[in-house]
């Protein structure tokens, strides 16, 4: 995953610093750099786009609250993604004390010119199956497969952002791949 939001020129320092002194601008390109990314981890781990709309929001205050603590030895992505992280196993565990998941995967458009009515309802099942089945697995298994396969981010930079070793984010993701397969072909959605 290339490093939303800075170009190669601009040091994280630099807009770190610019966010720390409250300025406007440096605040409006986090939000549209960053938004859409949050927002679809917050999705992956949620399972409702409403609930992720929220969270993506609260990471954005969040980040607006605490930027002054921000620890320069991390990226300022990893620091916002484990925000999100965070705000969404919250929300899930609050959540846990209330009613079940409920799916809301119309909000992800799956139209193409190219594919008929029968392939479109054969891919929009085929999506609610594989959120069904994430919002099934354990928080620690369904974010490190949100973080690599949905926001394709590098084992490096899910270390970073799960402040787990390396060789932890590449054994869980195998649990976890292992986990995802085993529950799709109980579904009867993938074969051995």
């Amino acid at each position: 995953m290339a490093e939303v939001g800075r170009t190669n020129d601009e040091p994280d320092a630099t807009w770190v610093a610019s966010l720390q002194a409250r300025d406007a601008n440096a605040f409006t390109r986090l939000v549209t750099c960053y938004e859409r990314p949050m927002f679809n981890v917050a999705y992956r781990m949620l399972g409702n786009a409403a609930e992720a709309a929220d969270a993506t929001q609260d990471v954005f205050v969040k980040v607006f609250e605490n930027i002054a603590g921000f620890d320069p030895h991390y990226r300022l992505f990893s620091w916002v993604y484990r925000i999100a992280v965070n705000e969404s196993i919250d929300r899930l565990k609050r959540r846990r004390h209330a009613e079940t998941v409920s799916l809301d995967v119309a909000e992800f458009p799956l139209a193409s010119a190219e594919r008929n009515p029968e392939q479109l309802a054969g891919d929009a099942q085929m999506h609610d199956m594989i959120q069904a089945t994430l919002m099934e697995m354990p928080d620690d298994h369904r974010v490190v497969i949100v973080l690599r396969h949905f926001a394709e981010c590098s084992y490096a930079q899910m270390s970073e952002i799960l402040h787990i070793p390396e060789k932890t984010v590449k054994s869980r993701l195998y649990s976890a791949r292992q986990e995802l397969h085993a529950k799709l072909f109980a579904h009867g959605v993938v074969t051995a």
